[in-house]
């Protein structure tokens, strides 16, 4: 039996073919059959990839997704382009849009995404979905007319309860929901209400679902990753644990590799860490083109262990390797040189801890 398990985050940098039909598409320089050729052609060597690294768990590197926050809106009717700027440490910003319209419904549900991939492969997949509570924010501060904020938080907290479900229905392996939020929400509100009330939110969906659900849902947190920044990375753990582990699921995603302080995070993880819960350590740094060697892994993760109990202990990386489609900072061959170094890692350190 597995002690440590591994899974990946989600996202693998697109090659260059993809980036550059996509870029066609949105000129309308090609049809939609041609970007649907590439794209399902960049899934299945992306799966291959995959495949090759011994993973014991895929994804299909979110290569049709526009970005792991806004697929479910990508095309909707009705979006404005004045939302939340979030800022990251290099200087660049990504901007959400906001709805103008009710009732909220997703256009787009990370199910198909599963079933796209499902074509290629055989082995267990595990689909990433966005939080409710980064949807949240799209709701306009100014309000909309006869569509309220909490009709509208009513439609997406439905919203997202079926697209997990329809998740689990096409056999997804687990459900993965992306919380990267979590530490920039004490940055932007240190007296952490505003996290609270993520936090609620995120577990609004999380109730519907039954232990058995829940044991198979988890929740990833990162201080952001993109063109190799980050959004939060200033907030100490210590800070954002205590709330994060209230969710009600079963495994969490920590970025890991990346932090200084480690002794520290894994004392507020062992403070956090409920009985029925997993924590999965990010072992390599997505912002860092270095590759990890196996035995720097195998190192970092018997580290942990002598912390943490072995049994509720996994691995998986700091981030995905590129969560928006335009992001292109690190190479696909690294991505997967890095994923390969944690699969050969965590056996390793798999075999001194039994």
């Amino acid at each position: 039996m597995t002690l440590l398990r591994t899974e990946p985050i989600g996202s693998i940098p697109r090659p260059a073919y993809l980036q550059q039909a996509m870029t066609a598409f949105a000129r309308k320089d090609i049809t939609k059959a041609e970007l649907d050729r590439l794209t399902d052609q960049a899934i299945q060597e992306t799966i291959a990839a995959f495949e090759e690294t011994g993973s014991p768990v895929i994804t299909d590197g979110e290569q049709s997704k526009p970005s792991f926050a806004t697929y479910p809106i990508a095309g909707l009717d009705g979006l404005l382009p004045n939302g939340v700027v979030i800022p990251f440490a290099d200087g660049h910003t990504r901007q959400l849009p906001v709805i103008s319209k009710g009732p909220f419904r997703y256009a787009h549900s990370a199910d198909t995404f599963l079933k796209r991939a499902q074509k290629f492969t055989n082995r267990p997949i595990k689909q990433a979905v966005i939080a409710v509570s980064a949807i949240s924010l799209l709701y306009p501060q100014s309000g909309i007319e006869g569509y309220s904020q909490e009709a509208f938080v009513a439609d997406l907290i439905n919203e997202a309860e079926r697209e997990i479900r329809n998740c689990f229905l096409a056999d997804a392996y687990t459900v993965q929901i992306d919380f990267t939020e979590a530490r920039l929400a004490i940055k932007l509100d240190p007296s952490k209400q505003l996290l609270k009330a993520f936090i609620d939110l995120n577990n609004q969906v999380l109730n519907r679902f039954s232990p058995a659900d829940q044991a198979r849902i988890g929740v990833h947190s990162c201080p952001g990753g993109d063109h190799d920044s980050t959004h939060s990375a200033d907030i100490s753990y210590d800070e954002l644990l205590p709330y994060l582990f209230d969710l009600n699921a079963g495994n969490f995603y920590l970025e890991y590799a990346a932090e200084a302080n480690k002794p520290g995070v894994l004392s507020a993880i062992k403070r956090s860490l409920k009985p029925n819960q997993r924590v999965f350590l990010g072992v390599t740094n997505v912002l860092d083109s270095r590759v990890e060697t196996a035995q720097e892994i195998s190192e970092l993760i018997l580290e942990a262990a002598q912390i943490l109990p072995a049994n509720q202990l996994g691995t998986t990386d700091d981030c995905g390797f590129s969560p928006f489609a335009d992001d292109v900072s690190t190479a696909r061959d690294i991505a997967f040189a890095k994923i390969k170094a944690r699969i050969e890692g965590t056996a390793l350190a798999e075999k001194k801890l039994q």
